[in-house]
This record gives C-alpha cells, structure tokens and sequence, in this order.
C-alpha cells in the first residue's frame, strides 16, 4: 500500500472510531451512510479495529461499539490528573442527583473543550461521545463563566485574540444580548448561563473550578429548556453547582499543598 493509502485508510479508521463515540454504535450500514465511505472500506476497517480491540459487535443488534480499550486513546488527553481525582467523582455524584447531564469545560486555543461529561449516565441525555468536542466560547454557559469569572487581564486577553480571530465588531451582540451585559448578568448569578443560541431546545448554567486565582475549569448543567424553565432550573440547580464546584475546588488546593 503507497504512503498515501496508508494515511486515507488512517483517516478513515479514526473518522469511524469517532462516529462510533459519538452515536453510542451503529451497524456497519449506517457508518458507511454517515461517513460516506464505501461499505466494504467500512467492514475491514471494523475488522481491523475489532482486531486492535478498539471496538466489538454486538450479534443481536448488529451495532458495533467502542470498547473500553478505545478509552486508553485518551489517557494523555487529560493535562492533569486532578480531573479523575478531583472533578469526575463529584461530577458523577451531582450528576445522578440532578439526573440532567453535566459536562467539564476547559479553555483551549480560543475554544471550550470537553473534558469530561456524564451524558452516559444521564437519563435525559440524547448526547453521547461528547469527550474532546469544542464549544465556541461566547455562546456557551462554560466560556461565559470562563470569561465572567477569570481574571481581568486573562479575560481582555482572551477577548482580544477572539476578536482577530472571529473579526468580531464592537459591541458584540449575543443571542442573549450584549456581551457586556450577559457577562455582568453571570456576574450577578455567580454562574454564566446560557437562554438561547448554540444548542436550540436546550438551556444550561456553568460555574467556574478555581486553581489559585485562575479559573482551570468550569461544570456546566445541561437541561431540556421545554422540560423545565431557566429559572426554575436556576433556583434547583445553582447552589448545588456551585458547591460541587467549590468542593472540587478545595479539592485542588489540598493536592497542591501535597506537590
């Protein structure tokens, strides 16, 4: 096979992993439709990853699924190890009382990255493979709250590379109104939110996860916006976001004075 087979037959093999993820399996037939690679392409790359146990079969249903193994491809994905001591174990702990699914949002080259989410045991979540998708910044609960309560050079600074990078004119109008006055309204909250825009059906708070003075992190809750109000949402779930984010973030200080 020629360099550049190696490398398409490559790409393809991760476009499959990946389709997999995020659609929690699917049979063969359906990954060559949403990948728009040619069925049997599809059926050796499946072999071939089944081979590498990256994914498995299920008989009955036909589907084909990652396996645990595919979760090792993710194991130098975290910065830091404080997100598996500290912020999972809370986040699945909130996450089952709240049964709305929560996900964990870091800043990363002027987009918000998921690091990790309990779509998977959420019973309300549509979502699934959610690790690793970026977010944009101004229109998601998790970087209103990254920039409402970050440090005020960190957030001109991130401002001003979102500006050359997105040639963004002033003021900057949100779906849910000038930036200013969205990110005073977090202020005011103690978490960023988000009404509208981004994912329609769907509303959703964030609270921010401290290291020193720098905001590493924020939690975000996501929920169904028909099945319950923004502020009816607010009043169940803000005070116990908060102190789950207060608690990992405690959590980070006690590992430090351990460095």
């Amino acid at each position: 096979m020629s360099n550049f087979g190696s490398v398409r037959s490559l790409e393809r093999g991760l476009l499959i992993l990946q389709t997999l993820n995020q659609r929690n399996g699917l049979k063969a037939a359906e990954v060559a439709a949403v990948t728009a690679i040619p069925r049997p392409t599809v059926y050796r790359l499946l072999e071939t990853l089944e081979g590498l146990g990256f994914v498995s079969r299920d008989y009955s249903s036909e589907k084909w699924r990652p396996t645990l193994q595919a979760k090792t491809l993710s194991s130098g994905f975290r910065h830091e190890d404080w997100v598996m001591q500290s912020a999972v174990p809370e986040m699945v702990r909130l996450g089952r009382e709240i049964l709305w699914p929560l996900a964990l949002v870091t800043f990363n080259d002027y987009q918000m990255e998921i690091r990790e989410a309990t779509h998977n045991i959420s019973p309300y979540s549509i979502d699934h493979g959610m690790v690793g998708v970026q977010l944009p910044v101004l229109d998601t609960a998790g970087g209103r709250a990254y920039l409402a309560f970050s440090r005020e050079d960190v957030r001109e600074q991130t401002l001003a590379g979102l500006r050359a990078r997105q040639g963004l004119q002033h003021p900057v109008i949100l779906q849910d109104g000038p930036l200013g006055h969205v990110l005073d309204t977090c202020v005011k909250l103690g978490v960023g939110y988000r009404k509208e825009g981004y994912r329609l059906g769907t509303q959703s708070i964030s609270a921010p996860i401290y290291r020193g003075a720098q905001v590493v992190a924020c939690l975000t809750v996501i929920w169904t916006g028909s099945a319950l109000s923004f502020d009816k949402a607010l009043e169940q779930y803000r005070d116990k976001l908060l102190a789950s984010t207060k608690g990992i973030t405690d959590a980070l200080e006690q590992l430090d004075t351990l460095d």
